[in-house]
């Protein structure tokens, strides 16, 4: 699942006939071209924007999975720059054409009618809705200028609600265009409309690869977000534009996220990774760095997804690895396999003695994944094992994993 990078400062058509004029190539996202081979590559700031060319984009889950994982590959000549295992790419997206184009016919305009975007710049409102404004999740603002503008006393009354986060207030998970469907007699003006819209962000990625193994290559594992609701299909702006709309050849555009509170350990140290579904981006990465350094540590990894058969991410990876030792244990979860499930939290409860010995010998914890419910059910099952092996109190064993977090034994990337 992606992260939003930190927001930045705010500074009658057919849809077809839309389509051909909004949709942007692939290729058109191109900046600079990519320094050729053998080329020395000038020093980048952090987040200083880059291009990349994408490589693939390969499914990872099997025939039958409801899932569509891939494992993109960008080339970019990063890898011998900046890039450390744990840190995120930044994807400088676009929305999805076909929701700028319905938006653009509801609203009635011409594609190249000229308006005022988030960051101040005046763009034609088919660009400006398509690289500038984040049109997925509209911001209050934005409901607030719908509210203000309502010739409908009762749409007002229910768009003002919805700005100040009344739940049930009006359509759940609305984006803009659900809005203009909704509350029709809401029509501001449109340089009003669309400057409150906040800035169309990049989305933030895991990077599933080490430059020390994959050398002028950057990985990421990208779930493709696909979803129908109100009658009309749904799909996540980062995820869809890698895995749909950049063809293979194409440029982007991207940059580097450092994480400097999720670093792997020092090479003697041992490592327990928890990663359940694109969690798993991350510790493969780490455990290429390991493997590509010759590392002492051992390496415990807990992964789980629903089903063995379908969703097993790199599986052949993983397997070699732990038949080659550089994986010292492999426990995996796969939830739907059973009549019960069984998440990740299980698995560590399974092997509660042998994870606090681990612990106890000074390995580092490290999760990644799921904010909301993983990361929660991971912490407190780690709590409960502390408490039950360690012989503690709850309140001591809830200061047991504060303190491994303050000597940065305990590090999460969760979202």
């Amino acid at each position: 699942m992606p992260r939003r990078s930190p927001a930045a400062p705010r500074a009658t058509f057919k849809l077809k006939e839309l389509l051909a004029q909004i949709a942007v190539p692939a290729a058109a996202a191109a900046t600079p071209a990519i320094a050729a081979a053998g080329s020395s590559p000038t020093p980048r700031a952090p987040h200083e924007r880059f291009p990349a060319r994408l490589r693939a984009a390969q499914r990872l889950n099997r025939g039958g999975s409801e899932k569509d994982t891939r494992l993109i590959v960008l080339d970019t000549d990063t890898g011998r720059e900046r890039i450390r295992v744990g840190d995120s790419l930044g994807i400088v997206a676009r929305n999805c054409p076909e929701l700028v184009a319905a938006i653009v016919a509801r609203l009635g305009v011409a594609p190249e009618t000229p308006v005022t975007s988030p960051d101040g710049i005046e763009r034609p409102l088919g660009e400006a809705l398509s690289q500038a404004c984040e049109i997925r999740r509209p911001s209050d603002q934005a409901i607030e200028v719908l509210s203000s503008r309502a010739h409908d006393l009762n749409e007002s009354r229910i768009l003002q609600a919805m700005a100040e986060g009344y739940p049930g207030a009006g359509p759940d998970d609305a984006d803009l265009l659900d809005l203009l469907e909704s509350f029709p007699s809401a029509r501001p003006p449109l340089s009003e409309l669309i400057s409150a819209l906040d800035p169309l962000q990049p989305r933030l990625y895991s990077i599933a690869s080490s430059p020390k193994h994959s050398e002028g290559e950057v990985h990421l594992t990208v779930a493709a977000v696909r979803y129908s609701k109100r009658g009309r299909q749904r799909a996540g702006v980062a995820s869809t534009f890698l895995c749909d709309r950049v063809a293979p050849g194409a440029e982007l555009t991207v940059y580097v996220h450092p994480a400097e509170a999720f670093r792997l350990a020092p090479p003697d140290r041992s490592v327990i990774m928890i990663g359940p579904g694109t969690g798993i981006a991350p510790f493969r990465a780490f455990l290429q760095e390991r493997q590509a350094t010759g590392t002492r540590g051992r390496n415990w990894l807990v992964f789980g997804n629903p089903h063995r058969a379908t969703d097993f991410l790199f599986e052949d990876e993983l397997t070699a690895w732990h038949q080659g030792g550089l994986l010292t244990r492999l426990d995996t979860a796969f939830s739907r396999d059973q009549e019960h499930k069984i998440y990740v939290q299980n698995r560590l409860l399974e092997n509660a003695i042998e994870l606090w010995a681990w612990l106890e010998d000074g390995a580092h914890l490290y999760v990644c994944g799921d904010a909301e419910r993983m990361a929660r059910d991971v912490d407190r099952g780690l709590a409960y094992i502390v408490a039950k092996e360690g012989g503690m109190e709850p309140a001591a064993a809830k200061a047991y994993l504060a303190r491994l977090a303050a000597e940065g034994r305990y590090q999460r990337d969760i979202y």
